[in-house]
């Protein structure tokens, strides 16, 4: 009966990184504007020089994979802001492609834990740990692009400083660190630059920005911005003490971390042998660990287990994040 489940399992995992791969490519690929928009500049034939087969073909497999994928991602809106999670990740697929991703992780994670002859309780756990793959390499992508727009906003801000004494404008200031500097900064200052060309007032195209990059010192240059349109002011001045302010910040916070390395080592160490120590014990004699599953004794104990293993994590977390 487990060969029937396992065939099952791994037939429906490998259909959803198919199709969802295959959806990957297809965002991936130009639009139907970006091709007129290329036939106009003259870097694509017209559709009347022997590719309108191949367009009309290639478009209808799209509408008919895409109409799974927008009900996927209708359902997905419904359970939280998972677009403007994608977009602070910069993430390379979208919302139908990221949830296939998800079910057919979690069906491979079914399929490895059968593959294995791993304890029926554990099939859920396995299952779970590899479908919330996607969503914490989403999470790590968002993470790392924070910390890099931040240590990129002191640069930004004496940029703009400097165009603003030099006679330009707010906006040209912005666009001088589009030009001048690397993403994630230029291409959120970018965003912003193009909505207030399009008729966006400057203040609500950088409030948009900060929805996007929820950052302390991006608040504070938004907040400065809007009071020196209200009431004048040397913006230059105020740009120079704010990048001044996040220099010595980062300058405490390496502090901190040289201080903190020890417990944040130490904290990881406590995480993760519990769990090594379980599958090197169940690796040599999983009739002994298969206790912790059958008995009910042994169940108790396993999920009084996990429970401390969760709030030992959140005590040293707490312990080792400072604010700063």
């Amino acid at each position: 009966m487990e060969n029937p489940m396992m065939m099952i399992a791994i037939f429906g995992g490998v259909f959803g990184v198919i199709l969802a791969v295959g959806m990957f490519l297809r965002e991936m690929a130009p639009s139907a504007a970006e091709d007129r928009l290329a036939v106009l500049t003259g870097k694509k034939n017209a559709p009347g020089d022997g590719n309108v087969g191949g367009v009309v073909k290639k478009e209808v497999l799209q509408e008919g994979v895409s109409g799974v994928g927008n009900a996927l991602g209708q359902y997905a809106e419904r359970l939280g802001n998972v677009n403007l999670f994608s977009e602070q990740a910069n993430s390379p697929f979208g919302l139908d492609v990221f949830l296939l991703l998800t079910v057919g992780a979690g069906a491979l994670g079914f399929a490895l834990a059968m593959a294995i002859s791993a304890p029926f309780a554990l099939w859920p756990i396995i299952s779970l740990a590899l479908a919330g793959g996607p969503y914490f390499w989403l999470a790590w992508q968002r993470k790392r692009r924070f910390a890099k727009f931040a240590k990129q906003m002191p640069d930004a801000m004496e940029l703009i400083g400097r165009a603003l004494r030099s006679g330009h404008s707010l906006a040209s200031g912005l666009h001088v660190v589009v030009e001048e500097m690397p993403d994630p900064i230029s291409s959120e200052f970018s965003q912003a630059y193009e909505q207030q060309n399009l008729g966006v007032p400057l203040e609500k195209a950088l409030k948009t920005m900060l929805n996007r990059m929820p950052n302390l010192d991006l608040k504070f240059f938004v907040t400065a911005v809007a009071i020196q349109r209200q009431s004048g002011g040397d913006l230059a001045e105020v740009l120079d003490k704010i990048g001044y302010v996040v220099r010595e910040r980062f300058k405490i916070i390496g502090q901190v971390q040289a201080l903190t390395g020890e417990g944040r080592i130490s904290g990881i160490v406590l995480m993760a042998l519990p769990v090594g120590l379980f599958l090197t014990v169940y690796y040599l004699s999983p009739d002994y660990v298969g206790l912790l599953f059958t008995h009910p004794l042994g169940r108790k104990m396993s999920g009084m287990a996990i429970v401390l293993q969760l709030i030992g994590a959140y005590s040293i977390k707490k312990i080792i994040d400072i604010k700063i």
